[in-house]
């Protein structure tokens, strides 16, 4: 017999009823039945439940051993009596007899439990990760991600791609984020820097001749913490194609992230409808280029009916040039308690608050109350129900000024009105392509600026550079799920002059993008087809498949909200010998 087990924990059924057989795993419980042992043990597959009486020659040994142990049993499997059936497990029509043991490993005493899904800090469990993860919820999540990345792999296999892996070590390649950078040894005073993206490998891989690439990649960035983001590193699902266009991208990514997520939705719908949204769009009506559909509200411009209104907040506010009043539709909202909790909800998100209408049956018809109904009297009050579709019963919440400055605040209260309100779907996947992003925005400096993937084909090519930057759209677009973006990706600008003109309008000489993108630049000259690609964040779409809102609930040694590692102690202070080996000194902060 096998020195540690003959089954798993999750193997034995009635069938084996008489065998003699081995298990090892952790003790998950123990239970003293007054002279009678039951003890749950578990392993990687399952539990089974063994016991032992004051018959068994390992009876003493047995009431010593205590949760989380490791242990070795022999024993011969019984079959349960028919009311003792454990209907919950596979393993729950028989028990073990135990007759030999061995303890293969003890435990100190637990700093959190691993039996239940009590809350502790996550400070404690990232501490103690180990312990963590041999919690059943955490476990679980884990396993669906294995699971998910075998079945992308398997999805992109079968489409035709390949599967190449990108350098780890490559030079600093500014992306929106800050680099890791590694010091070098070999070239003192100089840096190497952990890949952001493999965003002009799998480039250049196009221009060496290949035709569809793939790779599950790790990526590095050094950014500040948020739930649906790691602040070190992370996955994605990354793709490149040559000889396509924005609507080739489409069709190849769809069906792999849908089947995923039909594959591991655990019975949820997986809408198959994927509207294309543009940019502007989504900000308009949802106040997020990540929209959340299964919210039905859809905001509304309604500056018209507050020009020159009585309400002179938002009636002066629109005499400024790029100024607008949005309106959030609340069906079933029309209580003041309830929009007094929404105008509390602006002020903490840092607004002065949020202007509200409530419409209510006064036994003679229809009343529009609130302060704003008030201002602007029953004439205008009654345009903004009959355009926003509004009934007895329904509010109506209110933002002004610019759009930029309100659009963020108006996108989350949509979704808290949706949610309180009971409007939002759930168990649902819905899905949008959000498209056509401005190549360029306006910094607080008022210089010209790329606003995301720097090297994105603008739309029109050379001749939309030629006029207002600002009205320049690039091929670029986001996958966004439930109010998270979960694919990013473009048409590459693979022309050098076109290239050029488009890093010029932001500010950088040819001489800088010759330093800074030279390997790319270089490549470019010597026949690059056209293409495209894009990244799938692999941590967000298991975050959502376990329903889950922290991103550190599916990644296996997660860093804490400081970008710390509290199991291993990093980041650590390198000893003068490494620094003096890399020709370095750290100065301390005042």
């Amino acid at each position: 017999m096998h020195a540690y087990r003959s089954h798993t924990c999750a193997d034995l059924r009635s069938t084996n009823v008489g065998d003699d057989i081995r298990l090892a795993g952790w003790v998950h419980r123990v239970r003293d039945h007054g002279g009678v042992l039951f003890i749950d043990l578990r392993d990687h597959y399952g539990m089974t439940q063994v016991l032992a009486d004051s018959d068994s020659p390992v009876f003493s040994e047995l009431e010593k051993v205590r949760s989380e142990w490791v242990i070795r049993i022999d024993g011969t499997v019984k079959a349960r009596d028919p009311e003792l059936v454990n209907p919950n497990i596979p393993t729950g029509e028989i028990e073990v007899y135990v007759r030999g043991l061995e303890v293969l490993g003890k435990a100190d005493e637990l700093p959190l439990p691993v039996f239940g899904d009590q809350d502790y800090p996550e400070e404690t469990r990232l501490k103690y990760r180990f312990l963590d993860l041999r919690r059943q919820s955490l476990h679980d999540n884990i396993i669906l991600r294995s699971d998910v990345v075998k079945s992308i792999r398997k999805r992109m296999w079968d489409i035709d791609f390949n599967e190449f892996q990108t350098p780890i070590i490559t030079a600093s390649s500014p992306e929106g984020a800050r680099d890791f950078l590694v010091p070098s040894r070999l070239h003192p005073g100089k840096f190497y820097a952990l890949p952001q993206a493999p965003q002009q490998f799998k480039q250049l891989i196009m221009v060496g001749g290949f035709d569809k690439y793939f790779q599950i990649a790790p990526c590095f960035r050094d950014e500040d913490p948020r739930a649906d983001r790691s602040p070190t590193d992370f996955y994605q699902l990354d793709v490149e194609m040559s000889f396509v266009e924005q609507e080739d991208i489409f069709a190849t990514v769809q069906p792999v992230i849908q089947g995923v997520f039909e594959e591991f939705g655990g019975g949820r719908k997986v809408d198959t409808d994927w509207p294309r949204i543009p940019y502007a769009e989504a900000l308009a009506k949802y106040g997020s280029d990540k929209p959340d559909l299964r919210n039905p509200i859809i905001m509304q411009d309604v500056s018209e009916h507050f020009a020159g209104s009585g309400f002179a907040i938002f009636a002066k506010l629109l005499e400024q040039e790029g100024t607008q009043v949005r309106a959030i539709p609340a069906p079933t909202g029309g209580s003041r308690k309830f929009c007094d909790r929404m105008n509390k909800f602006a002020q903490e998100q840092g607004l002065p608050g949020m202007g509200y209408i409530f419409w209510r049956d006064q036994g003679e018809g229809m009343e529009a109350a609130g302060p704003l109904a008030k201002n602007i009297g029953p004439e205008r009050t009654e345009a903004i129900r009959q355009q926003l579709g509004l009934e007895v019963g329904d509010a109506a919440f209110f933002l002004g000024g610019k759009p930029e400055a309100f659009e963020g605040v108006a996108g989350r209260a949509r979704n808290v009105i949706g949610t309180e309100l009971g409007l939002s779907e759930t168990d649902t996947f819905r899905f949008a392509w959000i498209v056509d992003f401005p190549m360029y925005e306006k910094t607080e400096d008022g210089k010209i600026d790329f606003s995301h993937n720097p090297f994105s084909m603008p739309q029109g090519g050379m001749e939309a550079l030629d006029g207002d930057p600002l009205q320049a759209l690039g091929y670029q677009y986001d996958l966004a799920c439930n109010g998270y973006e979960l694919v990013s990706g473009a048409i590459r600008n693979h022309k050098p002059e076109i290239m050029y003109r488009a890093f010029e309008i932001a500010g950088y000489p040819n001489s800088e993008v010759d330093k800074r993108f030279g390997g790319m630049v270089n490549a470019f000259k010597y026949g690059a087809p056209p293409h495209g690609g894009c990244a799938a964040g692999i941590d967000r779409i298991v975050m959502l498949l376990a329903d889950e809102a922290n991103i550190r609930e599916v990644i296996m040694f997660p860093m804490n909200q400081r970008a710390e590692d509290l199991m291993l102690g990093g980041p650590t202070d390198p000893t003068n010998e490494q620094l003096r080996e890399l020709h370095l000194r750290v100065v301390k902060e005042d």
